[in-house]
């Protein structure tokens, strides 16, 4: 298979880039993110706080670590983990993104260096970072080896990185597109693209290969009772890993 030079998908960037005045609603397009916003950074803060023997219960538990948010969008991610005390970089391939991502840090004053980037950009000039963290980001990608490639360069030996996306299974299938974006509306029609998704063995065995050593993948789940998200050992839908270099 021949490999494009470029983990740009302009259909993906051209999708995000109509919705960005949105990300900062909790009730708009990005409704799904703002609801399992907070146990994506629980897991996150968790197992950083694990491998960097840091503690979990203080304000500022990543104090000093360098963070790239790979994919950004709006910030969603970034700025909370800016107020964890990491020294965070964010890139995003839209420019309305980081627009966005930009206005609302100044709004509510957490430096963040936000850029219009990709990150086969950063590994050719050479960046690197204590973590690097993608999440649902690879399932939107034009080249999913390129971009595995690129992200893993830019972790420092001793740092880690975390993915999150969802699974290529008939489950998947009937609740990431069928459930979220025709019966629930959680999701613009076409946000997803069921034979882009990333099993759970593809993303490990890509991360082997570039030398990162996956210690968990966990699964995402919804509660359609209670409204609410939880990680689980069901990683049949939504899922995140984490892995060390």
């Amino acid at each position: 298979m021949q490999t494009a030079q470029t983990t740009i998908d302009a259909d993906e960037v051209a999708r995000f880039s109509a919705m960005a005045d949105e990300w900062w609603d909790p009730t708009g397009k990005f409704r799904p993110l703002h609801k399992f916003n907070p146990i994506r950074l629980g897991y996150i803060r968790d197992r950083l706080c694990a491998h960097f023997d840091r503690d979990p219960r203080s304000l500022t538990p990543l104090d000093g670590l360098t963070l790239l948010d790979v994919g950004c969008g709006g910030g969603l991610l970034s700025e909370p983990l800016a107020r964890m005390g990491a020294i965070v970089t964010g890139i995003d391939a839209s420019e309305k993104n980081i627009g966005t991502a930009r206005a609302h840090a100044a709004r509510s004053d957490v430096e963040i260096d936000y850029r219009c980037s990709t990150a086969e950009d950063l590994m050719a000039a050479g960046e690197t970072f204590d973590i690097v963290l993608s999440l649902e980001v690879v399932e939107h990608v034009a080249d999913v080896d390129l971009f595995l490639d690129s992200c893993t360069a830019l972790v420092r030996d001793g740092g880690a990185m975390i993915l999150a996306t969802l699974n290529r299974t008939p489950k998947a299938f009937m609740f990431g597109i069928v459930g979220a974006e025709y019966v629930m509306r959680w999701l613009p029609r076409g946000t997803h693209d069921w034979k882009k998704f990333v099993r759970p063995s593809e993303l490990s065995r890509g991360l082997r290969r570039n030398g990162v050593d996956v210690s968990d993948i966990s699964g995402l789940s919804f509660n359609p009772l209670s409204d609410e998200w939880r990680v689980s050992g069901d990683v049949s839908v939504n899922y995140i890993l984490f892995g060390t270099k």
